[in-house]
């Protein structure tokens, strides 16, 4: 993968990004000199967002948290992007009735398949919004990873859970409904009639690594990530899956 430490805009990044921001800044480069209509669903207070509108695109998000939009709305007035950002309240799951069909050029989904009730319509959803052609970033925790972070800190009954149970759920206490492995993702994309371009695992290291390394060498981290990122057995553990699908054109 591209060695880059940079969002679009130049803002420098961190390992724990850095594999999606890759992804995404190639499409950028092959839609160069177009403005690309962007939908950023559950995408908060605009981590991604802001550096696409600074990149000179326009970019809807779609939260359910008034205080994350309203700190969106503060962040892009405050990078001057205001007038490239609409904030949009609403969840994941009401995302049909939000946004026109074949709207969109890009689609961001990260962190959302796995809290809402209907993973299934959210993609369905997306898929529609997407104009033929279109792509779509999604991103979603791995049961994989969830297992072995419980066996490492000594959680055998939470990590024996998570594997016992189809969605990758650890009972009434886990904060996420359900966890992914590359192939479930996958399956869950292709219903939607998108196409898997790219499968790359986020976070292969960067949690895993003791504090005082990472911070010792932030560039020898970031590259690790990179290179690791597609390349199972170490894709498959990492502690998010990024897969990037398109809408046939």
């Amino acid at each position: 993968m591209e060695r880059t430490q940079s969002r679009p805009g130049g803002t420098a990044i961190g390992p724990r990004t850095a594999v999606v921001w890759a992804v995404l800044r190639r499409e950028l480069a092959q839609t160069a000199g177009r403005t690309l209509t962007v939908l950023d669903v559950g995408g908060g207070t605009g981590g991604f967002a802001v550096p696409l509108a600074e990149a000179g695109h326009r970019v809807t998000v779609v939260d359910a948290s008034p205080d994350a939009l309203a700190a969106l709305t503060r962040r892009a007035a405050e990078s001057g992007v205001a007038d490239r950002i609409r904030a949009v309240q609403g969840d994941g799951d009401a995302l049909a009735g939000l946004v026109e069909p074949a709207s969109a050029d890009l689609v961001l989904c990260h962190a959302v398949l796995e809290v809402v009730d209907d993973p299934a319509g959210v993609v369905g959803a997306i898929g529609t919004a997407l104009r033929p052609g279109g792509a779509a970033s999604v991103l979603v925790a791995n049961r994989a990873a969830a297992v072995l972070s419980r066996v490492m800190n000594g959680h055998l009954d939470v990590a024996a859970a998570l594997l016992a149970e189809p969605d990758g759920h650890a009972g009434p206490r886990d904060t996420l409904r359900r966890r992914y492995d590359a192939d479930s993702a996958a399956a869950l994309l292709r219903s939607a009639g998108l196409e898997i371009e790219q499968t790359h695992g986020v976070r292969v290291f960067a949690d895993l690594i003791p504090a005082v390394a990472a911070e010792a060498d932030p560039p020898a981290l970031l590259d690790l990530e990179l290179a690791a990122s597609a390349q199972p057995p170490y894709r498959d553990i990492a502690a998010q899956l990024h897969l990037f699908a398109r809408r046939p054109a």
